[in-house]
């Protein structure tokens, strides 16, 4: 029974794990086009202001 509880309970912990990745992943991607658009708009007001 102690068994059978475990390998549940690993089962159940697994996808939760690996969403953490894909979330954690997600964030990277999100805060990297953040840094293109704030650099974008650095360059372009740059740009405007000459």
């Amino acid at each position: 029974m102690k068994r059978l509880v475990l390998v549940l309970a690993a089962l159940v912990a697994l996808p939760a794990l690996s969403a953490c990745n894909t979330i954690s992943g997600m964030g990277k991607d999100v805060s990297a086009a953040g840094d293109v658009v704030s650099d974008t708009a650095d360059e372009t007001k740059d740009e405007m202001s000459d």
